[in-house]
């Protein structure tokens, strides 16, 4: 049996019941592979016999300590992801047997060379552009290598019809998650954006796909049902926002919550944890490596250089979700988010005539009363 980390009984009750919910599914025999990002194919991981985990870290809690070994003026998700690794202090990393990490920016990548110190850690190299003519095959290998890896290190073989079948479960899950954020679409709004958003966080932590997919299009009826009962036919005046830019967990209270109590409606996510990933699903016709690497190649981070498509699904929904105005939510030190926010205003507001606001923030709540003030102003301009 996996001992639990010394401190354990330091911990918050929240915190220990995720310990112990882990410790359950290693003590039978699960495999856990922890990852940090959307371009990592989760289906091999599946196809391995293993549940893929999300690392990536929400709160500033641990980020002194990952100041310890990394700079201050560095993006607060790789710190706090690192500081929980680093503090034994985040159940998901403490009972993962093996990490798979990417090259999706410098500080990560750089990151993961410390974190595999700490626990295996295997990192996919990203071709920087998807057009270039070798990008597409070099990705491939990549997928074959990782595939490799798993094997390797499980002791396993990973055969097609796993890979197939995990497929077709992903991307049902992927169906599932999109018509639960088309939600958004509605007018007036069936439900908060910050319920999207936590809701859909919250999930990935339900280990058994399928127990997941239900769990979703259970409230996905239920708030369908309770919009035709009782607002069908009638239309809101609170302004429609779509968010756009970082990853936005680790500042949902004070951005999305925030807004929302002013009222306007945040409708529509184009982030990691939002529609980026879910509007293209694996083509389950192809050989599957192959069509692994098509489907991860296309998706929108700013990472990719050039990356028009990201502007074309921001249009399209703007369009689909009656969009009034767009918030950009840049992390502090995300040096390829903050420099594509040009090109996203220029495109919100040149082509698509929608106001636009970035916010630069990071974890902490210094910036709380700035940031309240100027998403006031901006919901003043939207009238």
């Amino acid at each position: 049996m996996i001992a639990l980390p010394k401190n354990f009984e330091t911990y918050p009750e929240a915190r220990k019941a995720g310990f112990l919910r882990m410790k359950a599914l290693k003590d039978q025999g699960q495999r856990v592979v922890g990852v940090f990002c959307s371009f990592v194919p989760t289906e091999l991981i599946y196809a391995a016999g293993a549940i893929p985990i999300g690392l990536c870290a929400f709160t500033e809690e641990p980020i002194p300590a990952a100041e310890a070994h990394l700079p201050r003026n560095l993006c607060p998700l790789i710190k706090a992801s690192y500081g929980f690794a680093l503090t034994d202090t985040c159940p998901y990393f403490y009972f993962s047997d093996f990490i798979i990490g990417e090259t999706t920016c410098d500080g990560k990548r750089k990151m993961f060379e410390l974190l595999d110190e700490i626990k295996p850690t295997y990192v996919m190299q990203l071709p920087p552009s998807k057009v270039a003519p070798h990008a597409l095959e070099s990705w491939k290998a990549e997928m074959v290598r990782l595939r490799r890896q798993l094997e390797e290190f499980y002791d396993i073989e990973i055969t097609d019809e796993a890979i197939r079948e995990a497929i077709r479960r992903k991307n049902r899950e992927r169906d599932v998650m999109l018509r639960f954020m088309e939600l958004g679409k509605l007018n007036p709004a069936a439900l908060s954006g910050y319920e999207i958003g936590t809701r859909l966080d919250a999930s990935a932590f339900s280990f058994d796909l399928e127990e997941r997919c239900n769990e979703i299009e259970a409230r996905t009826r239920e708030v369908l049902e309770s919009w035709e009962k009782n607002v069908k036919g009638t239309e809101s005046r609170r302004p429609r926002l779509l968010v756009t830019g970082c990853p936005n967990t680790g500042v949902r209270d004070k951005i999305i919550k925030a807004v929302e109590e002013m009222g306007a409606d945040v409708v529509c996510f184009d982030a990691c944890n939002g529609l980026r990933d879910k509007l293209r699903k694996v083509d389950e016709n192809k050989p599957v490596m192959d069509a692994l690497a098509e489907k991860y190649l296309d998706i929108t981070c700013s990472v990719m250089s050039p990356n028009p498509q990201r502007l074309t699904d921001i249009g399209d929904m703007i369009d689909q979700y009656q969009v009034d105005g767009v918030i950009e939510i840049i992390l502090q030190a995300c040096h390829t988010y903050n420099i594509e926010a040009f090109e996203v205003k220029r495109y919100v507001t040149e082509q698509k005539g929608k106001a636009y606001l970035c916010l630069e923030t990071d974890y902490s709540q210094a910036d709380k009363g700035q940031i309240a003030t100027r998403l006031g102003a901006f919901l003043e301009m939207l009238g």
